[in-house]
């Protein structure tokens, strides 16, 4: 029985994840789940707000962020470049700090785009390179790749996504005029 409560004991330890609640941004209603596996090396947000809902990875392992869109029904994937995306333990200490202060200082914002003529569905290599976690997510709809741009894009219907207050992620469509 020893042998059991002590292999419990290191069983929850491997598997432990941090799960923070998180207000809306300026007083809405949007609800956001931070959880995050520092075994996995893995933060996941699922932001509940109606029709612009989203669920987003950020993937350390492999090195990818991959955003669902569910009113758009597709898959945005940026590669993580560093000094622009907070590393995982940063995540978790904003993510305490916005649940307890209800209040950040630090945002960043990043903007990616896309062509939306130009997306992709994930044959077996795609999903090998971007991982089993941003496969399930993502499986099943559009994919798009989007690079980061430097400044605010002056277009309409950019999608906001990630971490609300934390790092605010905003994808939008390359539209040539």
């Amino acid at each position: 029985a020893t042998v059991i409560a002590v292999l419990g004991v290191f069983w929850i330890q491997a598997y432990s994840y941090e799960i923070y609640s998180l207000p809306g941004t300026n007083g809405d209603y949007v609800q956001q789940t931070v959880t995050i596996s520092n075994e996995l090396h893995i933060a996941d947000i699922h932001i509940h707000a109606g029709i612009c809902s989203s669920d987003t990875i950020f993937d350390y392992k492999h090195g990818y962020i991959a955003t669902r869109l569910f009113s758009r029904r597709a898959c945005f994937i940026l590669k993580m470049e560093k000094g622009y995306i907070p590393e995982l333990e940063e995540i978790g200490r904003l993510a305490y700090e916005k649940q307890m202060m209800n209040k950040m200082f630090s945002q960043k914002n990043l903007w990616v785009q896309y062509e939306p003529s130009d997306s992709i569905i994930g044959e077996i290599k795609e999903w090998l390179i971007f991982g089993k976690p941003i496969e399930k997510l993502c499986k099943g709809v559009p994919v798009y790749r989007v690079h980061k741009v430097e400044g605010a894009i002056r277009a309409g219907g950019c999608a906001k996504a990630g971490i609300l207050g934390i790092l605010g992620i905003s994808i939008c469509g390359k539209i040539d005029i």
